[in-house]
């Protein structure tokens, strides 16, 4: 098993590691709290939410399994080399499980708070379970023969699809409202810095160990990195650059408010009507 060469590289790799992980679990807590106060979930895209829990999931099944299982990273070395370090953290672990709890919250919130007419949609409904399906059929090709890194690659490519789509149909949303009202600006930014960090974790341990195979060996985390740290920016240009004066009173979200001025003009007549009478 690989051992750390430099102290200072382990040391930068432990702290980038945990601030990625405090960044990334507290910027669940935005969302959740802007809900809250609202008593609202107009202006979250439900679909998101959806694909995040599936996504965050499957993660979990990865990273707890390649990092408790000594079986699964008895067959890692051997695919990878002996001398090769598990890419898969303590923090990784932890962050996981925070994050199907707070996702699970969010989803919560959701069936109980004002959401308008929003629903999920049945496009994100068909491709959750074709994911869970999917899984479920190679659980039983892997069981004969304990294939189980293989039937991880599988959980973990569902969480790298699901990183690569899931944040479409909040872009799509805030794109078609012409605002972000109701979606939390602090869960981007918060994401975002856990990306890069996590990021520059991952290259902290190539530099120490001479050896890039931790990026290949991991791609599921590459690409989490990666896709995520788009769409942050994404979002980003999205809240300050495109509709940075988006009021909560927008088109989308103030149509009850419209609908209300016109029953209220119905109602009562017009005064200079009145005055002509």
């Amino acid at each position: 098993m690989a051992s750390w060469n430099s102290f200072p590289l382990q040391v930068t790799y432990e702290a980038l590691g945990w601030f990625a992980f405090f960044s990334w679990s507290i910027s669940f807590y935005p969302q959740v709290i802007l809900n809250f106060r609202r008593k609202s979930v107009v202006g979250l895209n439900f679909d998101f939410v959806l694909l995040n829990l599936t996504k965050h999931s499957s993660y979990l099944i990865y990273n707890a399994s390649l990092y408790f299982s000594s079986a699964i990273q008895n067959q890692y070395y051997k695919k990878y080399g002996y001398g090769e370090m598990i890419p898969v953290a303590a923090n990784d672990v932890a962050f996981s499980i925070h994050a199907v709890v707070l996702t699970a919250i969010t989803l919560f919130q959701i069936a109980i708070y004002d959401r308008g007419e929003q629903k999920v949609s049945k496009i994100s409904i068909g491709i959750v379970s074709v994911a869970w399906l999917t899984a479920a059929v190679c659980f039983f090709i892997a069981l004969p023969t304990h294939s189980w890194l293989w039937l991880l690659s599988i959980f973990n490519g569902i969480q790298v699809f699901m990183t690569v789509i899931k944040y479409i149909p909040q872009a799509i949303f805030n794109f078609l409202r012409k605002s972000t009202d109701g979606f939390s600006i602090g869960n981007i930014l918060l994401d975002f810095s856990g990306g890069v960090g996590n990021y520059l974790q991952m290259v902290v341990q190539s530099v120490d160990q001479d050896s890039w195979v931790n990026f290949y060996g991991n791609i599921g985390k590459v690409l989490l990195s990666l896709v995520s740290v788009l769409f942050d920016i994404l979002f980003i240009i999205q809240h300050y650059v495109l509709y940075p004066n988006a009021k909560k009173g927008s088109k989308w979200v103030d149509s009850s408010e419209q609908d209300e001025q016109v029953r209220e003009h119905l109602v009562t007549p017009d005064q200079t009507a009145q005055e002509n009478v």
